[in-house]
């Protein structure tokens, strides 16, 4: 008995042969259409559409390009902000002095306590997405350093104050 060899061409599908086309269109319409903008000119209006008297051309200031907003820094709201502050000095007291004034000033101050390490000098600590509201703190209280919170005795979600004197 004699086997027949099965070997033969197989034909892609209708859906890939379209998809192929498709492709290339949109390769060809691409490179057809983009061009290096040399021409291209912003337009502008020449008066305002919300005036109700029409403008004269010796009255009319000329027309200027708009520049986009930028994005708007987020409020700080002292009262939604958590803030913890330490001691690192001998002088008895003084997280609790400070951590009174912040509340009086509208901060959510949720402890104080004594702090065990060294610190250069009194810093207000910040996760970084508190940074706005860690500048806001120091200026409140007039401390002059800000740092990124980098220790690990530091929660994330709120400003630590580390004191290493009275303040001013």
């Amino acid at each position: 008995m004699r086997r027949r060899d099965q070997r033969g061409i197989a034909l892609p599908s209708p859906v890939v042969l379209l998809s192929i086309v498709a492709v290339a269109m949109a390769v060809v319409a691409f490179i057809v259409t983009s061009g290096h903008g040399d021409d291209e000119k912003e337009i502008t209006p020449a008066a305002s559409t919300h005036s109700s008297a029409p403008a004269s051309p010796t009255t009319s200031a000329p027309a200027t390009p708009h520049k986009p907003k930028a994005k708007p820094k987020p409020k700080v709201v002292r009262s939604k902000v958590y803030v913890e502050v330490f001691n690192n000095t001998n002088i008895r007291g003084l997280a609790g002095q400070v951590a009174g004034k912040a509340s009086t000033i509208g901060w959510n101050v949720v402890g104080a306590d004594n702090w065990m390490g060294t610190v250069p000098a009194t810093t207000v600590y910040y996760p970084p997405k508190l940074k706005a509201a860690g500048k806001k703190l120091a200026l409140d209280l007039g401390i002059k350093r800000t740092h990124v919170a980098e220790s690990d005795s530091m929660k994330g979600d709120r400003l630590t104050i580390v004191l290493t004197g009275p303040l001013s």
